[in-house]
């Protein structure tokens, strides 16, 4: 079934690739209404919208997925239910083309759903409490989005339809278009990770790596991204773009932050994503929509093929992923770590590899445009960060003598795994040319100052230079000591987020609970009421009772009156 689906995956991505060069080049646009169901007035219609955008997009997944699939028939070669898992990939697809192609907000929750519910199933696919716990963080999560997304569809009755794109140039300036974009902007945050929803990002590496590769490079993590730059109109010169790029702003601070601290390999990767997405929302929401395009597509190539090398790494480590046990893989894995080191110097911004041409371009461009000297900071301190955490993972795992047990078989025999990486170690080489030729038809004059255009490379090399000096030995340990514990614990744990959101959420309900069911259930509550009425009536009962033990002219006396009301009642009546 793996080879099945590689074909007819790679064979779609190359049409619908030639598709979007047609339809780039023409500057043309298909939008399709498919008649589903037609009652008398009634009619339920399916709209598509095809442009050069959706189906470059669509291409780029659909490449990446089938990669992934090829190289999960190693990878989980050992599953029994190896073809379930391939089901689920392949619905995981199916989900987000549906989302690409819709102009139309009830198809998109169909795609949106159909993502958070596939990814639940593929986070919880090995299994134990930790995939479960994961699942539940990234279920939850996104379902905040998912509400939001459903407030937005229920206020576009004010317009009469749910196909957005067309009211989005004529109705920028309503009161509903604001509202509809506040939610929207709530549901992208939620489903892209950012603050303050970002926990869920790394819990997700429960998953397969596979699935991370899929998950976290091109489809899940992508579509808030994707959602909000058909969106782009909302947010130029808006106070929602604002608020967007700080929290993208801190959101990338946060997450290359974090991965300096971190010691396990996939989580590494997956803040590194975070930080990317960080940067694509932020030049999102000061408008250009069309670099944000770009660096998610450029993005996806290498992050992919990075996440398909962890998974090689992790699998000759016996499935360790910790950092601190490797050493020496360049000796031991050449061709992987090779693939590796590409993918790394890619996200990096190396010069003339995929992420240069995405990641130099946005930098000059916010040198260049208005911006205040908090997002200009944010912006090239995170930069910088990439580059620190990155070298300091190529210090721990390629660099130095291997620190695991000897036990270990270390080779690259993995030859169906190495033509998966092959794939994408290609497009992360030549990718980001060919897009910025294709995207960006007229070359654009970007003219700054000497020390502007010289500071993207600065930040780097410093990055780079202290990713090295705080991987060695004795700068370590001063770092990790107890000397500045706090900051440590306050940096490597994602800003206290994690806990924030499970444990910060969860206490305070539970606590007023135990309270209200000390106070009143089991206090007053029961005191005053049940409790108490049955203590009264036997109270008076005893009494009663007492009376009539006691005297015999007062039993009398009751039985007369009793029979007197009774006779009396018959007579009324």
């Amino acid at each position: 079934m793996c080879s099945i689906s590689f074909l007819s995956l790679i064979s779609v991505s190359i049409s619908f690739f030639c598709f979007s060069l047609s339809f780039l080049l023409g500057d043309y646009s298909l939008f399709l209404e498919w008649e589903v169901v037609s009652l008398n007035s009634v009619s339920i219609v399916m709209t598509f919208l095809f442009d050069w955008m959706s189906l470059l997009f669509m291409s780029f997944v659909l490449l990446i997925s089938s990669l992934v699939i090829y190289y999960s028939k190693e990878y989980m070669g050992g599953d029994v239910n190896i073809n379930r898992f391939i089901m689920l990939v392949l619905m995981f697809v199916l989900s987000m083309m549906l989302l690409i192609i819709s102009p139309n907000l009830i198809s998109i929750l169909l795609g949106w759903d159909g993502l958070g519910l596939v990814s639940y199933c593929l986070v919880i696919y090995f299994q134990n409490v930790k995939s479960y716990n994961a699942g539940m963080l990234t279920a939850l999560s996104n379902r905040i989005g998912d509400v939001a997304f459903l407030l937005a569809i229920a206020w576009m009755l004010n317009y009469g339809s749910w196909n957005y794109i067309f009211y989005l140039e004529s109705m920028k300036n309503s009161v509903e278009m604001d509202v509809i974009g506040v939610l929207i902007v709530l549901a992208a945050m939620t489903k892209s990770a950012q603050i303050p929803f970002s926990s869920w990002l790394p819990a997700a590496m429960a998953a397969p790596t596979p699935v991370s590769a899929l998950v976290h490079s091109s489809t899940l993590v992508t579509a808030g991204v994707y959602l909000l730059i058909r969106f782009n109109v909302l947010l130029g010169g808006s106070w929602l773009g604002d608020l967007l790029l700080l929290l993208s702003g801190l959101t990338m601070f946060m997450a290359g932050l974090g991965a300096n601290f971190e010691f396990d390999l996939k989580k590494i990767i997956a803040l590194s994503t975070l930080s990317q997405l960080g940067l694509m929302m932020s030049i999102l929401s000061m408008g250009f929509y069309k670099l944000a395009f770009f660096h998610l597509l450029t993005h996806a190539l290498f992050k992919a093929l990075l996440f398909m090398c962890a998974g090689a790494i992790i699998h000759n480590m016996n499935n360790s992923q910790d950092i601190r046990l490797m050493g020496g893989l360049g000796v031991c894995m050449p061709l992987t770590s090779g693939c590796f080191n590409v993918a790394n110097l890619a996200l990096c911004g190396m010069p003339f590899l995929a992420g240069f041409y995405s990641k130099d371009l946005i930098l000059e461009v916010v040198s260049l445009n208005y911006i205040n000297v908090f997002s200009f900071f944010l912006y090239f301190f995170s930069t910088g960060l990439t580059v620190c955490y990155s070298f300091r993972l190529v210090y721990y795992s390629m660099t130095g003598e291997l620190n695991c047990g000897s036990l270990n078989m270390l080779s690259d025999e993995g030859w169906i795994m190495l033509r998966g990486m092959s794939g994408l170690l290609i497009m992360s080489i030549v990718g980001g040319s060919i897009l910025s030729w294709l995207i960006f038809s007229t070359p654009h004059m970007i003219c700054l100052p000497c020390y502007l255009k010289f500071l993207t490379l600065f930040v780097c090399v410093a990055g780079g230079l202290l990713g090295y000096l705080i991987s060695n030995v004795s700068l370590f340990y001063f770092n990790k000591s107890l000397h500045n514990y706090l900051v440590s614990w306050f940096s490597g744990s994602m800003w206290f987020m994690p806990h924030i959101s499970t444990y910060g959420i969860i206490n305070y309900p539970l606590v007023l609970g135990a309270e209200v069911h000390s106070s009143f259930d089991q206090g007053w509550s029961e005191f005053l009421g049940g409790q108490n009425l049955y203590g009264e009536l036997v109270k008076y009962s005893q009494r009663v009772s007492v009376m009539h033990n006691n005297s015999l002219s007062i039993y009398f006396l009751l039985f007369v009156l009793w029979a007197i009301i009774l006779f009396a009642g018959a007579l009324i009546f």
